[in-house]
């Protein structure tokens, strides 16, 4: 029973010695001992260090252009489409009326509402089967961003490069960056835009603008072309006025 007893003992201090002796340091990971759990967290920290680099040179790369602002006058829109302003009642249809084109579908007359619109931009849009209408409910100023049509006939390369096709089914060339600019509109007058005119807007320094709008009733289900500058070149747009 004492010889026992004295076994008991013996396996009891044994034991006592393997718990209270430290555990084994931690197998390397990649030739580096871990020392703690934090070293796991700057692991795993470190495997979305490349995918933000990447967002920070895709930032850096993209390069700001300021445009100033002119008044939109039909001198100075003509390029892009017209600009209609107030006549006197009963004047007869001319030229200094919007030479319309909704023969491609139903006209839609509306007035939509736009929020948050800050005086900037990096993408632009063409409509290549309407001449669309915009001014704004109350003569507020606003500004929109253009650049020329550029629809082409087929796929062969023109002087501009090589057309690419929309989804609507007409070619186009890009726009070029160094031709866009910039229009403010003020007063109680609207544009017409020719069909295939770029454009960026309507944008406007107040928190929300009322417009009418004039295109057809499909134009921004199947007619709806876009080009992204801040992707395709590297550029965002900022107005200046």
């Amino acid at each position: 029973m004492q010889a026992l007893g004295l076994g008991r003992a013996v396996s009891l201090v044994h034991l006592s010695r393997r718990i209270a002796s430290p555990p084994p340091p931690p197998r390397p990971l990649n030739g580096r001992r871990l020392r703690s759990g934090a070293a796991v967290v700057r692991t795993n920290a470190g495997a979305t260090e490349p995918a933000q680099m990447e967002r920070k040179q895709e930032e850096a790369a993209v390069r700001e252009v300021r445009l100033r602002a002119v008044e939109a006058t039909p001198e100075s829109f003509a390029p892009f489409g017209q600009v209609v302003a107030a006549s006197p009642d009963g004047d007869q249809f001319g030229p200094h009326d919007a030479q319309l084109d909704l023969s491609r579908g139903i006209p839609r007359f509306y007035i939509m509402r736009l929020e948050n619109r800050p005086l900037k931009f990096s993408a632009i849009t063409h409509h290549a089967s309407v001449t669309q209408c915009l001014g704004s409910i109350g003569g507020q100023d606003w500004y929109l961003g253009v650049a020329k049509p550029s629809i082409v006939d087929g796929e062969s390369v023109q002087d501009g490069g090589t057309p690419l096709k929309s989804r609507a089914g007409h070619y186009y060339l890009p726009p070029d960056p160094a031709e866009v600019c910039v229009f403010r509109v003020s007063g109680s007058k609207f544009l017409k835009l020719h069909k295939g005119t770029w454009h960026a807007g309507p944008l406007f320094k107040a928190d929300a603008v009322d417009f009418y709008n004039l295109e057809l009733s499909n134009t921004n289900v199947v007619d709806h072309t876009t080009h992204y500058f801040k992707k395709q070149d590297g550029i965002t747009f900022v107005i200046e006025d």
